[in-house]
């Protein structure tokens, strides 16, 4: 197709070899088959997705096509166990190091990978491309910022602002309320959150911050009311809620994992609440869950100074329930949540409201004082300081 992305950039053949000419993914396709399919992008999928890529318009650059390269091979053919090219051998060894990086994950994953990373670049050139795809496959209301499917009883809402790690934009808060509201209202039997990508958040996005008409605190007047409904809509959620974490976390999306029922990770995934750093405090009840948790003291380090925990080390202390290795993650999870939304539904959701009205009201009141906290946050001029010399450290990278 003359202009599209294979016929504009020749170093695309000389790096990735005739046999990668035609590979592609359809982003908007990932949890839109009926076909058999584990967590991670189905092989019907998979073979959707190679009549896309010459769509893409922009060269993503070498180090990108290595990377698609990679995963094509491990999708199809599983770990490399070829020998490595001659070193003089500059186009075969740079595509065999690409897919001899990807270790032993498995082929699902893989799959999985290369459907958001090819969805990730569709988006960017194309954002409406994967809503108007969803609205033809009939799955409901679509967003402009999630994916939001429903298979096997599991309604899935995944963050999708890949190119920006899934950053939370004033839209995207406004449409996971949305996506949890009509998740308690369909026929799941539970919900699931995830990120698109190699992310799964990575918090706030700080143009949230940005001045625009109104006035500071106008700004944090609008911030302090959206954030309250946002986190009681997690507080009310009426069914099992499982966060598949399938990548590094920051900011609110870690802090409201203490209102989650499971949290499953990868062993690559990383939990982080810089919040004294930008001036902030905490939000998401974890000024009441992490201590209860964890303890006060493990949740004052993470709360209070900033301590970035590993997957492993989150699960030591309770806040995520299981961690799997990398390689087998979206086969191992989907295995367990399939197996779960076979559960008599009426049963879960009783016994879930039980465990959660002991508590609701003392969460609606720590939610009530966390954004009243954040609102006096956000006019002080200290906050104001740290998200400017966070912008300015930004800038000069």
């Amino acid at each position: 197709m003359a202009g599209g992305f294979m016929h504009c950039s020749a170093a695309w053949r000389f790096v990735c070899g005739r046999s990668l000419v035609r590979l592609s993914i359809a982003p908007s396709l990932k949890l839109h088959t009926t076909a058999s399919r584990t967590m991670g992008a189905s092989v019907e999928q998979f073979e959707q997705a190679k009549n896309k890529l010459s769509s893409l318009q922009k060269d993503p650059g070498n180090k990108v096509k290595l990377k698609i390269y990679g995963l094509f091979k491990q999708a199809t053919q599983g770990s490399c166990n070829t020998s490595s090219p001659g070193m003089l051998d500059f186009v075969n060894k740079a595509k065999w190091d690409a897919w001899k990086s990807l270790g032993s994950i498995s082929q699902d994953e893989a799959r999985q990978q290369y459907c958001d990373l090819i969805g990730s670049l569709v988006e960017a050139e194309n954002p409406s491309a994967a809503q108007e795809a969803a609205k033809a496959a009939g799955s409901g209301p679509t967003y402009n910022t999630l994916l939001v499917t429903t298979e096997d009883n599991i309604t899935f809402i995944r963050l999708n602002r890949p190119t920006k790690k899934n950053a939370i934009t004033t839209e995207m808060y406004n449409e996971i309320i949305a996506s949890l509201e009509e998740a308690a209202k369909d026929d799941s039997v539970l919900t699931v959150v995830t990120g698109a990508g190699d992310f799964y958040c990575s918090g706030n996005d700080l143009n949230n911050f940005q001045l625009r008409g109104g006035g500071v605190e106008e700004m944090a007047r609008q911030g302090a009311e959206l954030l309250r409904k946002y986190v009681r809509a997690y507080i009310d959620f009426p069914k099992p809620l499982v966060a598949v974490v399938n990548g590094p976390a920051v900011g609110i999306s870690v802090t409201v994992l203490g209102l989650f029922d499971l949290v499953y990770a990868t062993e690559r995934a990383t939990f982080h609440t810089p919040f004294s750093q930008l001036g902030q405090s905490a939000e998401g009840c974890s000024s009441y869950t992490f201590p209860k948790i964890m303890g006060a003291a493990k949740a004052s380090e993470m709360l209070l100074f900033n301590k970035k925990l590993t997957s492993s080390q989150a699960c030591e202390l309770g806040l995520v329930t299981e961690v799997f290795p990398d390689s087998s993650f979206h086969k191992e999870v989907w295995t367990r949540l399939k197996n779960y939304a076979k559960l008599p539904p009426q049963s879960l959701a009783f016994s879930k409201q039980l465990i959660r009205s002991m508590e609701k009201e003392r969460l609606y009141a720590v939610n009530d004082a966390e954004v009243e906290c954040l609102r006096e946050r956000w006019t002080s001029e200290e906050c104001a300081n740290a998200i400017m010399s966070f912008f300015q450290a930004k800038a000069k990278l």
